[in-house]
């Protein structure tokens, strides 16, 4: 058990991740945070606007080196979620050419599973997640109606690529990886214009849309890390029934969490 007692699940991405705690919008962070409460803490991470080449600096200052990991908890979890903006067309500030965007992902993973890295994290196991598509006429709407009115700046087929992208380098470095693109698509009846089912403003998703992505990961981490998944893990400080009211802080003292239920 690390000294400050609970270890985490990291959220690490765009606006479409830092929109997880929404409630309103049935924000996929806020429910995970619910139900592994007591057993990891959810951080969210999401930085609105960013690319890969603007969130590498950034998560090395937000991931803990393993001189630091010695004192801190574990991030037992980290969700890596970019795309949506890399993918912009050029001339976007935003844009991050393909081969580029596999790059930084790359080392993005890198950062955390290389034993050279100053960030090396042995216990963190890492999920990617696909660009969700983009509905290119709710999106090429709500930009025209803009003051002043701003050009279409995604494309759907090129949305996709980066989504593909994603995926190929889950498996190429042997992560998990959630595919929201497929799962919004295909929950659209595979039409792109029913996509507004799901998405606000044709890029970024709404209730239907997290409702999806919370399941996708929850799916996810059952699969591929099912020691990690909540229904898996023992409460750090136990249930209250548990607790011998003649000797309270002994049967309050933090436990390992990471303990199979059986």
């Amino acid at each position: 058990m690390s000294t400050n007692v609970q270890n985490s699940f990291m959220l690490f991405g765009d606006s479409i991740t830092q929109g997880g705690w929404e409630t309103e919008m049935n924000g996929f962070g806020a429910k995970l945070a619910h139900v592994y409460a007591r057993k990891l803490d959810v951080i969210n991470r999401g930085l609105s606007g960013y690319n890969t080449e603007w969130g590498i600096p950034v998560f090395e200052q937000c991931f803990a080196t393993q001189e630091q990991q010695k004192h801190l908890p574990t991030v037992r979890l980290l969700l890596i979620w970019f795309g949506a903006n890399d993918s912009c067309i050029a001339p976007s500030p935003q844009y991050v050419p393909l081969v580029k965007f596999a790059s930084n992902l790359k080392h993005l993973i890198s950062l955390v599973q290389s034993p050279r890295s100053f960030y090396y994290s042995p216990k963190t196991r890492i999920i990617l997640a696909t660009p969700p598509p983009v509905n290119t006429y709710q999106r090429g709407a709500d930009l025209a109606g803009r003051n002043p009115p701003i050009q279409l700046d995604r494309e759907f087929e090129n949305t996709k690529m980066y989504a593909d992208t994603v995926k190929d380098i889950a498996h190429e470095e042997e992560v998990a990886v959630v595919d929201i693109w497929t799962k919004l698509y295909e929950a659209a009846g595979r039409e792109e214009r029913s996509l507004s089912a799901f998405l606000t403003d044709g890029l970024h998703l709404n209730g239907a849309g997290y409702k999806l992505m919370y399941e996708a990961v929850l799916e996810t981490i059952g699969t591929a890390y099912p020691e990690l998944h909540p229904d898996r893990l023992e409460m750090v400080f136990p249930p209250w029934g548990l607790v011998d009211r003649n000797n309270v802080v002994a049967s309050v003292q933090a436990r390992d969490a990471e303990v199979v239920s059986v």
